[in-house]
């Protein structure tokens, strides 16, 4: 009898085991299943930076970052082990930077922290789990695409030497982690479906590094020139751009909105003017911005336009470039009356035809610009 009884005991306590062992086995599937990394939202960046200001009025629709919901159409790049990468210490000084909200400012450090990185035009740009708080509140893909399309918009406005990067071909991706009723969120920036995200005119990284070679080396030989003297260094690199650059009519060559289509190929648009004006100020630490609104020409039409604002002896001055080369018919010569029109004027001259616009995408923030010394620069 009482082999019996322990026979019973035991049977139950296996049985009771076993029970234990598939309630355990269900969990810890129940556990693996849920634990399952989805890209579940990837960002375009369309830049009107790409579309600006063509002086013929050419203008094209400007678009704003839109989520797309069937992310197999964009393979996910593999995330790093990283969760909290901090960019806090990458020091920048970039005038619409420092506009920008803390968000922006990360997304914007992260993209200087790995332009070189970038020059493959494949490159991930890894946040880690940065703006994991913010994605878990309602509505925050919605904001983060705000401070990206910012971030992204501002950095390439601050940085001209980046002209081999097409905004409109960057992808924000969020890599969503399910672990139970936990969601954590990881964010990168990549090509998405691209094979890279260089503008149109380059597709490889040799290509991008013999590009900036010869950028860099005009540039050396125009600096090689400056004195201790910024009006002298301002005029000169003013004058330079007059004397070397053919406004490009076609709107149809390659890099006419760039820093290369200007200095190298010494054809350009408004665009390039403006971005290479800035360019070398830069490099000789001359306080510049690049400014982009409507101008209304001698015969009256109203056109988009860029321009820049300098500084000089701690007031900011008005330089249009452009406006400074007019296309010559036949074989005239630009007398200085035109060849200075637009050099260093204040904002009651400048302002008679030209008029900044603060938004630099449809939708996107508005920026402020350095307020102008309401009279001409008198050297």
């Amino acid at each position: 009898m009482k082999s019996k009884i322990t026979g019973l005991i035991m049977s139950i306590i296996i049985l009771l085991i076993i029970i234990i062992l598939v309630c355990f086995g269900i969990m810890i599937y129940k556990e693996i299943t849920s634990n399952e990394s989805i890209a579940t939202d990837v960002e375009n960046f369309v830049s009107t930076y790409s579309t600006l200001f063509e002086d013929t009025k050419k203008e094209e629709n400007v678009v704003t970052p839109q989520i797309i919901e069937n992310t197999t159409e964009i393979p996910k790049t593999p995330t790093t082990n990283k969760t909290n990468i901090d960019y806090s210490k990458i020091e920048t000084d970039g005038f619409f930077y420092e506009q920008l909200e803390p968000e922006s400012q990360t997304i914007y450090k992260a993209l200087q922290a790995n332009e070189e990185e970038m020059k493959t035009g494949t490159a991930t740009i890894d946040l880690g789990t940065t703006f994991s708080d913010l994605l878990a509140t309602s509505g925050g893909e919605q904001k983060l695409g705000e401070y990206y399309q910012s971030a992204v918009e501002s950095y390439l406005y601050d940085n001209p030497r980046i002209f081999y990067i097409s905004a409109n071909k960057l992808y924000l991706n969020i890599e969503t982690t399910t672990r139970g009723n936990k969601k954590t969120y990881k964010v990168f920036i990549n090509n998405g479906s691209q094979p890279n995200y260089f503008s149109d005119e380059y597709t490889s990284q040799s290509q991008v590094e013999q590009a900036i070679d010869m950028v860099e080396k005009t540039k050396n030989q125009i600096i090689s020139q400056k004195t201790n003297n910024t009006y002298n260094n301002i005029k000169m690199v003013h004058d330079y751009l007059i004397n070397n650059v053919e406004y490009d009519s076609t709107l149809a060559k390659d890099n006419i909105y760039n820093i290369y289509g200007a200095l190298v190929n010494k054809q350009s648009v408004c665009e390039g003017y403006a971005k290479a004006f800035k360019y070398l100020l830069d490099e000789m630490q001359i306080p510049c911005v690049m400014v982009i609104g409507q101008a209304t020409n001698s015969k009256g039409e109203t056109e988009n336009h860029a321009w820049n604002y300098v500084r000089i002896n701690n007031s900011w001055y008005a330089v249009d470039s452009t406006w400074d080369d007019p296309v010559i018919i036949g074989n005239g010569t630009i007398s200085n009356d035109i060849k200075y029109k637009y050099f260093l004027r204040g904002s009651i001259k400048m302002n008679e035809d030209h008029i900044p616009n603060t938004q630099f995408t449809e939708e996107g923030r508005n920026y402020e610009y350095p307020i102008l010394s309401q009279y001409d620069y008198e050297n």
